[in-house]
């Protein structure tokens, strides 16, 4: 029988056919096909359990990982489509049932799983997975008491994110009309399955950017409400999406998700939690009735203390008046100080009367007539003696004695110069009978307009 390994000790360099051997070459793609067809043919429909390991989100939106137990790994692609349908933020350490078909990557000679499903190894990974997102957010100060916003006293809209169809919707509306009746907005969503929590996480970011002001009002308060379940159907009110949602949201808001024993991350990131849907409404208003209670109880209060106050300064006012002395105590000495006043004042006018009357006396006496004359004679002397002085420097007097006197026309100052004769040009001649115009001159009949001295012509 011929050795079919006798080729590499035979030296040849050119492959050529062996006798007996029915093994022709195949190329690298051929087995590669022939590899992917047999192991999805014999692995279509696998479920792997293992702990997630390497998880990477591609920007196409895939998902690369490897799933590990204590001895083996394999790697692991879920198509972008599948991994939107997750339920769950998938991440590394979580241990998980994955379900898919097998197939090899012939370009890197490996083999991996397609993964169309994958799920929770258990509570005790759905557990595992709660804990370490509750520790990842909380580190982020998302859960801090320092964040939670006060409710509000009495709010007039409300805003409820929950499911229209259950029984949640109903007992809010009903306990909300009970104790006092307010605008709801109902911002309908699923509450479990796939899609919930990023219906939940949109419904509270959609409340939060509604303008005040606007055609829908604005909630003063939201609510977050879903009836019990198991931990799988609360899981929606776990992911991040809505925990980051609530914690950002400037509304107050009141998680009210499950019944009392249960609790969500939604319930630590809400500004209040509310053990029941029914609670939460009861959290949201007062009592009606009691508030109106409450303000006529004020009202009352209100008005017996200004009864109160109005009675104790009645009586303050009693007592102040019955010390107090009486009106003629103390305007007594005032009207006799007036009394005494008047008649001196009297007394004081007769005697003011008495002293003028003698001063008159006196100086009528002095007021003779022969005195009176003197005085008369000597202001007359006086005042020719005044006249006489005036007289004598009157300058028009001069004028019966053959002199004139020169006024400028239109002026009426005397001129004393030639030179303001020449200035003036038009005078004015004040003789002893009369007034005469005159014009100053050149010699030749030119009016005089130099500065050289001439003889004046009088016209």
């Amino acid at each position: 029988m011929p050795d079919p390994f006798s080729g590499f000790s035979s030296g040849r360099l050119v492959a050529e056919p062996i006798p007996g051997d029915n093994a022709a070459p195949v190329s690298v793609s051929e087995l590669a096909g022939r590899l992917k067809r047999m192991v999805e043919g014999e692995f279509g429909h696998v479920r792997l359990r293992g702990e997630i390991s390497g998880y990477k989100r591609a920007a196409s939106g895939h998902v690369y990982l490897c799933l590990k137990d204590e001895s083996a790994v394999i790697d692991g692609v879920i198509w972008r489509g599948a991994a939107a349908a997750l339920p769950f933020q998938a991440q590394d350490g979580i241990e998980v049932v994955a379900t898919g078909k097998l197939t090899t990557y012939p370009g890197r000679s490996k083999y991996q799983i397609v993964i169309d499903r994958m799920e929770l190894a258990g509570e005790g990974a759905l557990m595992a997975l709660l804990e370490k997102l509750k520790a990842k957010l909380g580190a982020e100060g998302l859960f801090d008491a320092a964040r939670k916003k006060p409710l509000p006293f009495l709010p007039r809209v409300i805003g409820v994110v929950t499911s229209p169809t259950g029984a949640v919707i109903r007992d809010i509306l009903h306990r909300l009309e009970d104790r006092c009746p307010s605008h709801v907005i109902v911002w309908p969503v699923q509450v479990q399955g796939e899609g919930a929590a990023q219906q939940v996480a949109a419904a509270v970011r959609g409340f939060d950017a509604i303008e005040p002001g606007g055609p829908v009002p604005r909630p003063d308060l939201l609510i977050v409400a879903r009836g019990g379940g198991s931990i799988e159907d609360l899981w929606a009110f776990n992911e991040e999406a809505v925990v980051r949602a609530v914690a950002d949201c400037s509304i107050p808001v009141i998680s009210a998700v499950g019944h009392e024993t249960d609790t969500s991350l939604c319930d630590n990131a809400a500004d209040l939690r509310a053990p029941t849907p029914t609670a939460a409404a009861e959290l949201a208003v007062p009592v009606l009735a009691d508030l109106r209670h409450t303000v006529q109880s004020h009202a009352m209060r209100t008005e017996r203390c200004v009864r109160r106050y109005h009675q104790r300064g009645e009586e303050r006012l009693a007592a102040l008046v019955r010390v107090l002395p009486r009106r003629d105590a103390l305007l007594g000495p005032q009207r006799q100080r007036v009394d005494d006043l008047a008649q001196r004042l009297g007394l004081g006018l007769e005697r003011r009367l008495g002293q003028a009357r003698r001063t008159l006396d006196r100086q009528s006496a002095v007021l003779r007539p022969a005195m009176l004359d003197r005085q008369l004679d000597r202001s007359r002397q006086h005042l020719a003696s005044v006249g006489r002085l005036l007289e004598s420097v009157n300058p028009d007097n001069l004028l019966k004695r053959g002199y004139v006197r020169v006024e400028a026309r239109g002026t009426g100052k005397t001129i004393d110069s030639a030179a303001a004769a020449r200035a003036a040009g038009g005078l004015k001649l004040h003789f002893r009978d009369g007034v005469v115009d005159a014009r100053v001159e050149r010699a030749g009949g030119k009016p005089y307009s130099s500065d050289k001295p001439e003889q004046p012509s009088l016209l």
